[in-house]
C-alpha cells in the first residue's frame, strides 16, 4: 500500500504529538485490560509504563526499523492467573510475574539464536502465503466478537457490574465513531485523513458525554455513558505500583517448586506467541511492503520482543506482544515513522504518572472504543486476505488450508493443558501447517 510517512518520514514535532497519541488510542484499552482481569492489586498504569519501555527495548534490537507498539499480552492471562494461584502470598505472585517474563523472554532468546544460525527459508517454507494470509485474518476476525460486544456498552455499571446504558444509546455513540474513523479516512485531506481515530473517538466521546449529562440531569440510567464520578478521586500525579517494587517483599518466599510451576505456566505459551510473532511481522511487512523477516530480521524482532517482555513485566508484570491494533493503526493512516512509535511509548512513560490523562483515558468508553475496533480489526483480517490473492485457491490443497485455518480460527478451537492454553489463532495455525504438508506430501517427495 502507499504509505504517506514511511520507517524513516520526519513528521514535525506537532504532528509526532498527535500521532503518537493516536497510537496510544489504538493500544490503550487492550494493554490495560490484561492487569484488570488478573486482578490481584496490579496496576494498569505501570502496565501502560511497562508497555512504553517494553515498546522502547523493541525498538532499539531491531535498529528502528519495526513500526510496531508493543503491548500486554493477552495470551499469558492463564499464566499470571497461575503464578498468583501457586503463591504463598501476593508478594510472591508478583514475583512469579517478573520470573515467567524472564522464563518466557529466554524462550524467545532461544529461537531467536537459532534463526540466526538457520536463517529464515524455513519458516517462508513451513508458512508461506497460503498458511499466513488466512492466520493474520484470524487475529483480525478472532477479535470482531470483543469489537462488536464492547459495541452496546457503555462505562457507567450497575450492582452487578452491567453497563446501564442502554445498548441502542450506546450503538450511537459507536456508530458515530466508526463513520467519522472512516468518514475522515476516506475523504479526509491533509492532516485529518493522517488522525481519524482522535476525531473519531472525540466525536463519539462528545456524543456520549452528552447523553450521560441528560442522563444525570434527569436521572435516567439508560443515558448514562461515562462514569465522570471517577474524576472525582484522582491524584495530580500518581507514581505507578511497579511490579519489582512490589516482588522485593516476595523474595524472601521464593521455592524451587514454585519456580518450576511459573516455568510450566509460561514456557510453552511463549512457543505459542512464537506463532503469532510471525504473523504479525508478516502481516506489517505486506503493509510498509519490506520483509521485516529479512531486514531487520526475525532473531532481531524476537529478541526485541522477547527483552522487551522482560524488560516491560519488571515494571507492569505483563509480557509484551506486538500489537494488531498497532499495526491497524498504521495500515488505516498510511503513517509507518519509527518516530511516531518512539513517541507513542515516551507518551506511555509519561502519561502513567499524570493522573487527569490516564483518568480521563480511562473513561472512554466501551462503545466508543469497539466503533474504532471494527476499523483496526477489520484491516487485519481485509490484509490477511490480500495475501492470498495471488493463491490459487481453485486448487484443493490450497483450499482445504484455508479453510481448515479459517474454521478453526473463526470457531475458537482452543486445547488447554493444565494452566497452559493454547490458543485458537496457533491451533488454526499448526493445523494450517500440518494441513498444507500434508497436501504437498508429493512435492516435497519428488523434491
Amino acid at each position: 500500500m502507499k504509505l504517506t510517512y514511511g520507517i524513516d518520514a520526519k513528521p514535525k514535532f506537532g504532528q509526532l504529538i498527535v500521532f503518537g497519541f493516536q497510537q496510544l488510542l489504538a493500544i490503550l484499552a487492550a494493554t490495560i485490560a490484561v492487569p484488570a482481569i488478573v486482578g490481584n492489586g496490579m496496576s494498569e498504569s505501570a502496565a501502560l509504563f511497562g508497555a512504553g519501555v517494553g515498546t522502547i527495548v523493541y525498538l532499539l534490537f531491531t535498529k528502528f526499523k519495526s513500526p510496531v507498539f508493543l503491548g500486554s499480552s493477552f495470551a499469558f492471562i492463564g499464566s499470571m492467573l497461575a503464578a498468583f494461584a501457586g503463591a504463598a502470598s501476593t508478594q510472591l505472585g508478583y514475583v512469579g510475574l517478573v520470573c515467567g517474563a524472564i522464563f518466557a523472554g529466554l524462550v524467545y532468546v532461544v529461537i531467536s539464536a537459532v534463526v540466526k544460525v538457520s536463517g529464515v527459508k524455513w519458516i517462508n517454507r513451513l508458512m508461506p502465503p497460503v498458511v499466513i494470509g488466512p492466520t493474520v485474518s484470524i487475529i483480525g476476525l478472532s477479535l470482531a466478537v470483543n469489537a462488536v460486544g464492547d459495541l452496546t456498552k457503555g462505562k457507567v455499571l450497575d450492582a452487578a457490574g452491567a453497563s446501564t446504558a442502554s445498548p441502542y444509546v450506546a450503538l450511537i455513540c459507536g456508530l458515530v465513531t466508526l463513520f467519522t474513523v472512516i468518514l475522515c479516512s476516506v475523504y479526509g485531506k491533509k492532516m485529518v485523513k493522517l488522525i481519524p481515530f482522535i476525531l473519531g473517538i472525540l466525536a463519539g466521546y462528545l456524543v456520549a458525554a452528552i447523553f450521560t449529562v441528560i442522563g444525570n440531569a434527569t436521572d435516567n440510567p439508560a443515558l448514562q455513558v461515562i462514569d465522570f464520578s471517577v474524576f472525582a478521586s484522582m491524584k495530580a500525579v500518581a507514581v505507578p505500583d511497579f511490579t519489582f517494587v512490589k516482588a522485593g517483599a516476595g523474595l524472601k518466599e521464593l521455592t524451587g517448586g514454585y519456580l518450576a510451576t511459573v516455568a510450566v505456566a509460561y514456557i510453552p505459551v511463549a512457543f505459542v506467541v512464537f506463532a503469532e510473532h510471525i504473523a504479525d511481522h508478516k502481516n506489517l511487512s505486506t503493509i510498509i511492503d519490506q520483509d521485516l523477516l529479512v531486514e531487520p530480521g526475525l532473531h532481531r524482532t524476537l529478541l526485541g520482543d522477547g527483552v522487551g517482555s522482560i524488560a516491560g513485566a519488571l515494571f507492569g508484570g505483563c509480557p509484551n506482544t506486538t500489537y494488531g491494533e498497532s499495526v491497524g493503526c498504521v495500515a488505516i493512516t498510511g503513517n509507518a515513522s519509527i518516530r511516531t512509535i518512539l513517541t507513542t511509548a515516551i507518551m506511555a512513560l509519561v502519561i502513567s504518572f499524570f493522573g487527569p490523562f490516564v483518568t480521563f483515558l480511562s473513561t472512554i468508553p466501551n462503545c466508543v472504543m469497539g466503533g474504532v475496533c471494527i476499523t483496526l480489526y477489520g484491516f487485519i483480517a481485509v490484509s490477511g486476505l490480500k495475501m492470498i490473492q495471488n493463491v490459487d485457491l481453485g486448487e484443493n490443497k490450497s483450499l482445504f488450508v484455508v479453510a481448515v485455518i479459517l474454521i478453526c480460527g473463526i470457531g475458537g478451537l482452543s486445547v488447554s493443558f493444565g494452566n497452559v492454553t493454547i490458543t485458537s489463532i496457533a491451533c488454526a495455525l499448526i493445523l494450517g501447517i500440518i494441513t498444507n504438508l500434508l497436501v504437498n506430501r508429493k512435492k516435497a517427495e519428488q523434491k
